[in-house]
């Protein structure tokens, strides 16, 4: 159907001065086209819902460009499912996903927060102080569901480097005999200078980077999506002690009551999102062009 097709377009293809298309917007485009004589807007919002059509709803996203995307996923993929380089992991080996959620603010309140009570939820006064920031830097065992995290008042190498030391330091990865720590390509740990340097200063550990802009595959953003839920909203603290204390009190809570999470998104799950996408230009390839 036209008008299925042109809600599927962007709103620039047709010349319309828009950002995204509404059901108001296709009906008048659609008569302008001469598609239709005329037509109501209900009537465009019910023939795209039978298609779950939705061109007034938008999503951020993240193009692929790593050139070795697809290699470095398939990679920590395989550790999530206890392999590394077709062969299984052996009882001495450990996989650990780390990173660092920065600045995590403590809003000093000009009013007490309210406690819920009968018909009334939570009341949280919207003016506050800035009472400083801190980086909340943690650790997580992907098949043990052991937890280790510290608070510093930035990021960087040296901080990065305590909390792999308070790994590496402890039992039973002391005297593992592979520990694969999975990161990002954030500053604190990017590049072949970072595994030259923690490799170094720790000969069982073994740097494994995600492709860029792939933080989505690393499990510690899981568990820093549930402090954020959890601990950080609302934030209403009184100084940048009460913020560390939650955090590390939270951190010593979740790990009682922790399972590994259940990770399901396989190699073949990759391909297909790969494949799917894969008709999508890039910007290297419109500059080309």
């Amino acid at each position: 159907m036209a008008i299925k097709a042109l809600a599927c377009e962007l709103p620039a293809t047709s010349g319309a001065p828009l950002a995204r298309w509404h059901a108001p917007d296709l009906a008048q485009a659609a008569v302008e086209q001469g598609i239709v004589a005329s037509i109501s807007d209900t009537t465009i919002w019910r023939w795209l819902s039978a298609d779950a059509i939705r061109p007034w709803q938008h999503r951020s996203w993240v193009f692929p460009r790593d050139p070795n995307f697809a290699a470095k996923a398939d990679r920590v993929l395989d550790l999530y499912h206890r392999h590394s380089e077709g062969e299984p992991l052996g009882e001495g080996d450990f996989v650990v996903c780390a990173d660092e959620k920065t600045s995590i603010q403590a809003r000093i309140r000009e009013h007490p927060t309210a406690p819920p009570a009968p018909a009334r939820t939570m009341r949280v006064e919207h003016e506050y102080e800035r009472g400083g920031a801190l980086a909340y830097l943690a650790a997580w065992d992907v098949h043990r569901a052991r937890l280790f995290g510290r608070c510093e008042s930035s990021t960087g190498i040296e901080p990065f480097g305590r909390l792999v030391e308070q790994v590496m330091s402890v039992e039973p990865y002391a005297s593992a005999n592979r520990v694969f720590w999975v990161v990002d390509n954030g500053s604190s740990h990017r590049g072949q200078a970072s595994i030259d340097r923690l490799q170094s200063a720790f000969s069982s550990l073994v740097l494994v980077h995600l492709p860029v802009h792939a933080s989505w595959l690393n499990q510690i953003e899981i568990y820093f999506s549930v402090v954020q839920r959890k601990v950080l909203i609302p934030n209403d603290f009184s100084d940048l002690a009460e913020v560390e204390a939650r955090l590390l009190a939270f951190q010593d809570h979740y790990e009682r009551i922790a399972q590994p999470f259940e990770w399901k998104f396989t190699r073949a799950d990759l391909d297909a999102l790969l494949a799917k996408i894969q008709w999508q230009p890039s910007p290297s390839t419109d500059e080309a062009a």
